[in-house]
C-alpha cells in the first residue's frame, strides 16, 4: 500500500496480480505517429487530438502565480494561494492522463503489433520553441502505458529507430525529401502524391515493422549496433 497526497487529497494506492487478457485485434499492425498539433495520428487515418491541457489553463495558472507574488511566505493567505495552484496543476496533469490512457488502451486492445518510433523525448524538449508543446503530449508517458498495456491485452510494440526518416519518406513509392515542419502535406516530387504528413509518416511506421526485432524493444538498427 501506497499512500500520497496531491493537493488537499489523499489517495491510496495498492498492488495486485494481473492476469494479461487477449482481446479480438481489429487491426494486425497499425502505425503510430505522435505530434504537436494532434497527439497520435494512426496509419488506419483515426487522429487522435490531444488534451492540450497545459495550454488551456496557462493564463489561470499564471494569473494565480502572479496574485500569489506578494504574499508573506507561510502565511495563512499563502497558503490558500499555493493549494489553488497544486489544484490547477493537479487538474492539468490529470486530464492529460486520462486522454493518453484512453488512447493507449485502445491500440493495445484492438491492435495485434503498435509500431511507434523510438522518440528522443529531452531531445526534442531542447527545442525551445516547441517544449512547452511536446511537454505537454506526454510523449514519455504515451510509451510507458503502452509498454505495458502490450503486455496486458497480448498485443506487441514495435519501436523503430529514431533515426528512421518516417516523415521524409514517401509512403506510396519510398522517395526522400525534407520536409521542413511548417509543411503539413506530403507532396511527392517524383509520385505527385498529396497526403497528410502524420499520416504518411504513421503509413511508414507501419510498413516498417520488418526492421524491428522483438516487441516491446530495440529495432534491428539498435541491435545491429
Amino acid at each position: 500500500m501506497t499512500i500520497s497526497r496531491q493537493a488537499s487529497d489523499w489517495y491510496l494506492s495498492c498492488s495486485y496480480k494481473f492476469t494479461p487478457t487477449s482481446t479480438p485485434k481489429t487491426t494486425q499492425v497499425v502505425g503510430v505517429d505522435l505530434g504537436v498539433k494532434t497527439l497520435a495520428t494512426l496509419s488506419t487515418g483515426v487522429v487522435f487530438p490531444g488534451a492540450k491541457s497545459y495550454k488551456k489553463f496557462e493564463s489561470k495558472l499564471s494569473k494565480l502565480q502572479y496574485l500569489n507574488r506578494n504574499k508573506i511566505v507561510g502565511s495563512a493567505n499563502w497558503k490558500k494561494a499555493q493549494l489553488k495552484i497544486a489544484r490547477l496543476h493537479r487538474k492539468v496533469a490529470s486530464i492529460r492522463k486520462d486522454g493518453i490512457h484512453k488512447l493507449t488502451t485502445y491500440l493495445a486492445k484492438n491492435h495485434g503489433t503498435i509500431v511507434i518510433e523510438d522518440l528522443n523525448v529531452s531531445g526534442m524538449l531542447a527545442n525551445h520553441k516547441l517544449a512547452k508543446s511536446i511537454a505537454d503530449q506526454g510523449f514519455y508517458e504515451f510509451r510507458r502505458q503502452l509498454e505495458y498495456k502490450c503486455e496486458w491485452y497480448s498485443s506487441k510494440l514495435a519501436v523503430v529507430d529514431r533515426f528512421f526518416p518516417s516523415s521524409k519518406t514517401c509512403s506510396n513509392c519510398g522517395h526522400v525529401q525534407d520536409m521542413p515542419l511548417s509543411l503539413r502535406t506530403y507532396e511527392c516530387s517524383d509520385c505527385g502524391i498529396s497526403i497528410d504528413r502524420d499520416l504518411n509518416a504513421s503509413i511508414n511506421l507501419r510498413n516498417a515493422v520488418g526492421l524491428t526485432v522483438n516487441a516491446c524493444g530495440r529495432s534491428a538498427a539498435d541491435s545491429s549496433g
